[in-house]
């Protein structure tokens, strides 16, 4: 696909990227206890260099606020950024080798539930974290010890602004004119914010005023040289003969290797065109990616659903759109900071209210249970964990609960006993026949009459574990003292009562043989 053929959309969609792009890299450096260029460093190179190699057309890669734990213990235990920098740097080393070695394919064993659990609760995470932003609340905020004093009703009205713009603009005046989809309404938000704090939030005498730490706050260099001073290189002579920076390194290889993989397949699902991403390609990518951010000082680089979601949900259809938006950054804090710092906090909550709600739709619950509860039951799991804990803790017990849902599921699948007539019973057993389904043929088998008839049809089945095959023997001797008369139905031909249910399915052990 020509990188520019579809650029009437993903110039549109890069700049919601950017301005949703934005106060995450600040907010998730601020987090992490690093400074705050390092945020955008990691969002530039994770924008510009990953969208580049990488083979994912809407995925958006940058600082990831999954990490954050991670990287705050990591750079308070090493005692120094620098140090903590010659970690990212080798993680990303790792992230490239395990490209290499083909390991992307371990996102491929998350089921569609997980998955989609994963989205919804990073949608309600999204959403709950704006409403202090959105109210413009002073302090730490806490539902429980709500003030209202605490509000600043400048934030407010750009909240509800903000959001009238873009659910007008998305919702009507994008179906009537091509115009309004080729201009994002995040944009229209932003500059009615800007202009806003301009003529109003700036007046400190005025009771609609947004104070300075309401706003967004991006670094002013006075000239190049201190722009460049914003930069930190790794300290190598101190980092790397230090055992605790390559067990940094490798818990952040694993942690954004499989974070990246996650959003992957959740970003391929929300591609309106379907498209699979290379995921050793991808893994590649983000290694190198990391390597560059740590030798330059940015925080370590994941792809991030929420970019993600807001490329893909702003009509995103390329790659173009996620460079450009790394181009944008870079640019934004070059020539534009103090542009950038007049615009509230609440326009920047408003988009992510929006695209939080997408997510976390509560609707989605319903369609789950629509599907049954296997798919239920791991999605709820996966989104009330992840709410609970943290993103990765999450996805494990999703996954966990998940794979015990399909051992149950497997279990009850294993055969059909029908009832022919009279004491004639025809089991027939599944395509596949493993040591998981040994409970459910025992308990139905057990529970045969003497004198009964039993038909045992494997003329579907394509595996049929050893498990199952040595307990077939054992019931055979059962049958036989209970006068039940046994018939194997196979491709093969039909067999009354056979001597050896392991030999006719080729389990024999020759004598002697080691």
């Amino acid at each position: 696909m020509n990188l520019f053929q579809n650029w009437k959309k993903d110039i549109p969609a890069s700049i919601v990227v950017f301005f949703v792009a934005l106060p995450l890299c600040l907010g998730v450096a601020l987090a992490s206890g690093a400074p705050a260029f390092a945020g955008i460093i990691a969002g530039i190179i994770g924008g510009i260099v990953v969208g580049l190699i990488s083979k994912s057309q809407i995925g958006v890669s940058g600082p990831a606020a999954g990490l954050v734990v991670i990287v705050l213990t990591a750079i308070t235990d090493l005692g120094a950024y620098d140090i903590f920098l010659v970690a990212v740097v080798i993680a990303g080393i790792m992230q490239i080798i395990l490209g290499i070695l083909k390991a992307g394919v371990i996102g491929y064993y998350f089921p569609s539930s997980v998955i989609k659990g994963m989205l919804c609760a990073i949608g309600i995470s999204i959403f709950l974290k704006q409403i202090p932003l959105a109210f413009g609340y002073k302090g730490s905020f806490n539902f429980s010890d709500f003030k209202a004093e605490y509000i600043t009703s400048g934030a407010i009205i750009v909240t509800c602004i903000s959001l009238f713009i873009l659910i007008i603009w998305d919702n009507f005046l994008a179906k009537k004119a091509s115009f309004f989809k080729l201009l994002p309404g995040s944009l229209i938000a932003v500059l009615v914010g800007i202009i806003y704090q301009v003529t109003i939030g700036g007046s400190n005498d005025n009771l609609f005023a947004i104070d300075d730490d309401l706003l967004v706050r991006v670094p002013i260099p006075d000239d190049i040289e201190s722009f460049l001073k914003q930069f930190t290189t790794p300290n190598f002579s101190a980092g790397i003969t230090n055992p605790h920076v390559w067990q940094v390194a490798l818990t952040i290889a694993i942690v954004a290797s499989l974070e990246s993989l996650l959003s992957v397949e959740a970003a391929d699902k929300i591609d309106p065109l379907k498209r699979q991403t290379p995921t050793n390609r991808e893994l590649i990518a983000q290694g190198i990616g990391n390597s560059l951010a740590g030798f330059i000082g940015g925080l370590p680089i994941t792809q991030v659903i929420v970019r993600s979601s807001a490329n893909a949900m702003s009509g995103g259809v390329s790659k173009l759109s996620t460079i450009t938006h790394g181009v944008l950054l870079l640019l934004s804090v070059i020539s534009i900071p103090v542009f950038l710092n007049m615009i509230p906090n609440a326009v920047l909550a408003s988009i992510l209210l929006v695209i939080g709600f997408k997510l976390g739709n509560p609707k989605q619950f319903l369609d789950m249970k629509r599907l049954g509860k296997d798919q239920l039951i791991p999605f709820a799991v996966t989104v009330f964990a992840i709410l609970a804990t943290d993103l990765l803790k999450g996805i494990i017990i999703g996954l966990t609960v998940g794979i015990v849902v399909t051992l149950i599921k497997s279990y009850n699948n294993s055969h059909a006993m029908l009832i022919k007539e009279g004491n004639i019973f025809h089991m027939n057993f599944a395509e596949e026949v493993t040591f998981v389904n040994r409970g459910a043929i025992v308990k139905a088998l057990d529970s045969l009459k003497p004198g009964s008839n039993l038909e045992l049809d494997v003329r579907k089945t394509k595996i049929l574990d050893y498990d199952i095959v040595e307990y077939l023997d054992e019931f055979k001797i059962k049958a036989k003292n209970n006068n039940i008369n046994i018939k194997l139905i196979s491709e093969r031909g039909i067999v009354d009562n056979p001597p050896s249910f392991r030999e006719f399915f080729g389990y024999v052990i020759v004598a002697g043989a080691h």
